[in-house]
């Protein structure tokens, strides 16, 4: 038996975002001889389960994320040094300026995924970022696996630190749900992001504001002064439906699998686990061109860079060309985002 503790997400059962979704996933499809201890934060789960898709779940009382997440993750570590895993598994850099002192005190093999660049996003500030791009630094030379989530992230750590890593990116089959009836296709495109000005969510309005075409446009627009003037000022449009907020997975099956297409802004961060998902529904992709979304595509989808040029593409796209496209994203997805596909990867990496 071989035991893996997990350091660095909310926790499971999955209920935020991606490492959660993964963690989730991973020990859903875990083998036999796998055994998970994934720390989790007691703030985020009122109600306390123990065992999870046959993990031990251990907690720890501060929030995961914010500013809590360093001490969160290093007294993870620190509760790892004394339950001796053959492997410890860190999801994120937040955590890692403490790895030297784990190096010390622990024989566990250390594989840290280090997530997407994390102190290039804009929403952080120049101290945050430097803080940031320490940890990465700590991550990178002290983990004995570096976990990249795109190519494009890995030709980075390559460029940078000169260390080979391992590509693994995130599963999206979860998202459709198995027998579930399929509706007619809708007039609409759709869009789910966090509202980010990193994920091009201006740029993807204001095409669809000089457009005919209609775009649901799903995201978190209450949470920050950037998402409410969004919302004021593009509510009103006809042909733009401003979506709060959906955790219902039967309501967002829905609103995929009756879009028109799927349209990504995302600039940053690696392999984004919603443009994944989205590849499943076997929809047309339109994707903010990056080589993080022309690698997660294998440039197959329709890439934009501007609004102007978001908005030209949308109009001439012809509907034998949204069919060749959405098949190749259903193909790549198939091929490469599937959970069991994504949990043979991370295990190859334990041994």
């Amino acid at each position: 038996m071989k035991k893996i503790a997990v350091v660095g997400t909310v926790g499971i059962p999955a209920c935020y975002g991606g490492f959660e979704s993964l963690v989730e996933n991973l020990t859903r499809y875990s083998s036999d001889h796998i055994e998970y201890d994934v720390f989790c934060s007691s703030k985020s789960y009122p109600e306390k389960k123990y065992v999870h898709n046959g993990a031990k779940l251990s907690y720890i009382p501060l929030s995961a994320n914010g500013v809590q997440s360093i001490p969160y993750d290093v007294i993870s570590l620190i509760q790892c040094i004394f339950k001796k895993p053959d492997i410890t598994l860190i999801l994120g850099v937040s955590g890692c300026l403490f790895l030297p002192i784990y190096r010390f005190f622990s024989k566990s093999k250390i594989v840290t995924n280090i997530d997407g660049l994390e102190w290039k996003r804009d929403k952080w500030n120049k101290w945050v970022k430097k803080f940031l791009k320490f940890s990465e630094s700590m991550a990178v030379k002290y983990s004995d696996v570096i976990i990249t989530d795109n190519k494009a992230i890995g030709d980075y750590v390559d460029a940078e630190y000169t260390k080979k890593n391992v590509v693994i990116a995130y599963g999206g089959d979860h998202a459709i749900i198995k027998g579930k009836t399929v509706g007619p296709e809708g007039d609409y495109y759709l869009s789910l992001c966090r509202i980010e000005p990193e994920n091009n969510v201006e740029m993807i309005l204001t095409a669809f504001s000089e457009s005919e075409h209609k775009l649901k446009f799903i995201g978190n627009w209450n949470s920050s002064e950037f998402g409410r003037g969004l919302k004021t000022k593009f509510a009103d449009l006809p042909n733009i439906d401003i979506i709060d907020p959906v955790y219902d997975l039967e309501q967002l099956f829905k609103l995929r699998s009756e879009c028109k297409g799927y349209v990504h802004g995302h600039s940053a961060g690696g392999t984004n686990p919603s443009l994944v998902e989205a590849m499943h529904f076997t929809k047309p992709v339109f994707a903010f061109d990056c080589n993080f979304n022309r690698y997660s595509t294998e440039n197959k989808a329709v890439y934009f860079s501007s609004a102007q040029e978001l908005n030209s593409k949308l109009a001439c796209i012809t509907e034998d060309e949204l069919l060749v496209i959405s098949s190749e994203m259903k193909q790549i997805a198939e091929c490469r985002y599937t959970w069991q596909v994504i949990n043979k990867l991370y295990e190859d990496t334990y041994r």
